[in-house]
């Protein structure tokens, strides 16, 4: 646990703040013409107005205090490796929550822990093999690298065996019909387009194929089938399964590796094939878990709010560094830097470490349930839940005016590369959802993703997947537009 210590205002502002000046004063500059067709953004009048110099030097002061800190990667060291994987309904769920609780009342945050009623489901035993199928060797199998989604039931301990069907898509599913799956195993081999991700477009292809872990197992349970598997949801091809969630079918479901997902569709092309299944996962009574929530007070309007956040849940078979141990402590970072600055915001600065975005959103639920009454107070909502890669800067669901006002946090993120504010029609962030749609403007910290799917969800979900420079720019990113969020002039437009 890290106390902040004391240093006066004066002195430690003033270093930095010298050599962050000249670049300050200019940033909320009108830029002039150039011969160079490809100029920065035209700032309004009304957006220099909004970012006075004296903003401008903060920001470039948090900007340069982030980048040379260590705090929001100590503080991921110790919740992926002293605490561990995270699962909601989890004793290490409660412990993560417990821990951010205290490390943010050591920074002097009005902290308390809200509840949240979270499921309890706990993996088991897992393995698969193929028994049966075309030109097979006797007396011998073939392994098939799975695991069990979130909501699977369980088989008997000892197993079903079953004949295997392989579909593309729903509609070959409900073309075949009930009498051609009943009693089957179902495997859904819609695939990942990685040429998609190399190109930028990671979360595009991971929302075209993740339709079928979600939904795959629960429409061949309504036509008869015994199991539902899925090709696992992921980029890299190491033979690793990608878990998630998936919605509860009444059967057992689980996401085989791509090289498997590929084997058994082969092989299915060439004549019948049998899997011999084990999944034992349990679902536990309901636990109560924990929302933390802490609050920086606003020195001029307390009321108003400016939420940072991160989801501390985690699946259980990595460590849940990038997903989202990351966006957790770069929230936490974003305190941490204001109160080392001794920065007091105008209005409040709230960390949110939300529980249960994996399994369910009882997290996010609970607390729209408690706090939708002060949503019009509040002025904007930030979420990182995509990694811990290189930020590139937000995609935001706001009014147009709202990017406006923004633009002169750009020059400010410029050396970081973070200068990105794109428009999104969906909220950008499962657990401010409900924010973005009660008209709050919402921004997701959007990160290089082109390898994020590589380790998301897998048990490759671990420490080193995070590199401790980038991960100094995406704290960099989120306290800047969160401090430029609480203190300039006149909040965004709705």
């Amino acid at each position: 646990m890290t106390k902040v210590p004391f240093v006066p205002t004066s002195l430690l502002l003033a270093g930095l703040l010298s050599a962050v000046c000249a670049q300050a004063q200019n940033a909320g500059k009108t830029p002039q013409p150039s011969s160079n067709p490809f100029n920065p953004p035209q700032v309004s009048a009304s957006a220099q107005q909004n970012f006075p110099p004296l903003l401008m030097q903060q920001l470039s002061a948090i900007k340069s205090v982030a980048l040379n800190d260590d705090y929001a990667y100590r503080q991921a060291a110790h919740l992926t490796e002293n605490i561990g994987p995270r699962l909601a309904g989890s004793p290490q769920a409660t412990a993560a929550a417990n821990y951010v609780a205290d490390e943010l009342r050591h920074l002097g945050l009005q902290v308390h822990l809200e509840p949240v009623t979270v499921p309890h489901w706990v993996r088991g035993a897992e393995a698969a093999e193929l028994v049966e199928y075309p030109a097979m060797v006797p007396g011998t199998t073939q392994k098939i690298v799975l695991t069990a989604l979130g909501g699977s039931t369980s088989t008997p301990s000892d197993g079903i065996t079953a004949e295997v069907i392989t579909v593309d898509n729903f509609e070959e599913l409900q073309a075949l019909g009930r009498d051609k799956v009943s009693g089957k195993i179902v495997l859904f081999n819609e695939p990942f387009d990685k040429h998609k991700a190399a190109a930028g477009y990671a979360f595009a292809s991971y929302g075209e194929a993740v339709s079928y872990r979600g939904a795959g197992p629960k429409a061949a349970a309504d036509l008869g089938a015994v199991a539902g598997l899925v090709r696992s949801v992921g980029n890299a091809d190491y033979r690793l399964p990608h878990t998630g969630f998936s919605i509860p079918a009444g059967i057992p479901a689980a996401a085989v590796t791509a090289e498997d997902a590929d084997l058994i569709a082969h092989l299915t092309a060439q004549g019948k094939v049998r899997m011999h299944l084990t999944l034992t996962p349990q679902k536990l009574p309901d636990e109560t878990s924990y929302n933390v929530v802490a609050d920086l007070k606003g020195s001029q309007h307390p009321e108003q709010v400016v939420i940072v956040s991160g989801h501390l849940d985690s699946w259980d078979l990595g460590t849940g560094a990038i997903d989202d141990g990351a966006g957790v402590v770069m929230a936490m970072e974003t305190a941490e830097i204001f109160q080392r600055l001794h920065l007091r915001p105008t209005r409040t600065l709230r960390v949110v470490a939300w529980m249960d975005e994996e399994t369910g959103g009882s997290g996010s639920k609970a607390y729209n349930t408690e706090h939708s009454k002060d949503f019009a107070n509040y002025v904007a909502a930030i979420e990182s839940d995509s990694g811990a890669a290189h930020p590139l800067g937000f995609d935001m669901k706001a009014a147009p005016a709202a990017m406006e006002a923004l633009r002169p946090i750009q020059s400010v993120l410029m050396s970081i590369g973070a200068t990105l504010l794109q428009p999104s029609t969906y909220p950008p962030g499962a657990d401010i959802a409900g924010m973005s749609e009660a008209g709050v403007p919402a921004f997701g910290l959007m990160q290089d993703g082109r390898t994020y799917f590589n380790y998301h969800h897998t048990a490759a979900d671990t420490l080193d997947k995070i590199d401790p420079g980038e991960l100094r720019e995406n704290a960099a990113t989120m306290a800047v537009l969160a401090y430029a969020l609480t203190n300039m002039k006149d909040a965004l437009p709705r």
